[in-house]
């Protein structure tokens, strides 16, 4: 029969285990491609932050993957659609282009895309703030949902398709098909739509009416600079799931 002193090793060691497994450093990011077609996330870290994946990856209909992101990561994930590259990776994408590359290494995406923006904790809270933004328009429906977490963790989603109703003035057509319906900044590119100049601050510039759409549609999105109170959306979990084409 084990000592008590046995016992007790025993009990430390897997607890030991048990605490190093709970506290392991980082954030899951699980990318999933519920598309009826290849999506092509990019990705972009933050000034001062990794870009994981060397900022590119290709993802069937129906594939999924898992980015191990560390503590403290911030930066913004989007989806390309209609991509072709060749062996040395050189090509381009229908939306969400970066420079022709499928490695986007420290490029952003051309808009308009449905952007996946996060910081996952920082020097002063380990909060994670995280959003889906259509400030720079909307290409592919998106979402992220926390796992676990606890009460207070919210979901970030533009669940429904932009291009099915966005306004004549903002659509983006490629070989005939809208793959792409711009913001009001992206299409007038002016200090009032881009809340800019004069307008650079949430008493001057209020929702434009192609904004308010957007909101219509999407009320989890970001559809505007100023539009944090619904939008922004803030966890403490170890598991998020970004999701292309969201079941909506």
């Amino acid at each position: 029969m084990p000592t008590p002193s046995i016992l007790c090793c025993f009990f430390f060691y897997f607890f030991c285990i048990f605490i190093s497994f709970c506290l392991t450093d980082g954030t899951q990011l699980i990318l999933v491609n519920n598309c009826q077609e290849s999506i092509w996330p990019g990705i972009l870290g933050s000034a001062g932050h990794e870009t994981p994946r060397e900022g590119g990856f290709h993802l069937s209909c129906g594939e999924q993957t898992v980015l191990e992101l560390p503590e403290r990561w911030s930066g913004r994930i989007w989806p390309r659609q209609g991509c072709c590259f060749d062996q040395t990776g050189k090509g381009s994408c229908q939306t969400g282009d970066c420079a022709g590359l499928l490695e986007c290494k420290g490029t952003g995406g051309k808009p308009p895309a449905t952007l996946v923006e996060m910081t996952l904790g920082g020097p002063t809270s380990p909060l994670h703030y995280y959003d889906v933004s259509l400030v720079d328009g909307f290409n592919v429906p998106v979402s992220m949902v926390p796992i676990g977490g606890g009460v207070g963790c919210g979901v970030a989603a533009c669940e429904a398709d932009l291009n099915v109703c966005c306004p004549a003035a903002l659509v983006v057509k490629k070989e005939g098909k809208v793959v792409g319906c711009k913001s009001a900044c992206l299409a007038a590119k002016t200090d009032r739509y881009c809340c800019t100049g004069e307008f650079a601050n949430p008493k001057s510039c209020a929702p434009t009416v192609f904004a308010n759409l957007f909101k219509a549609i999407c009320p989890r999105a970001y559809s505007y600079a100023y539009d944090d109170s619904s939008s922004l959306k803030t966890c403490r979990a170890s598991r998020y799931v970004i999701t292309f084409c969201p079941p909506n």
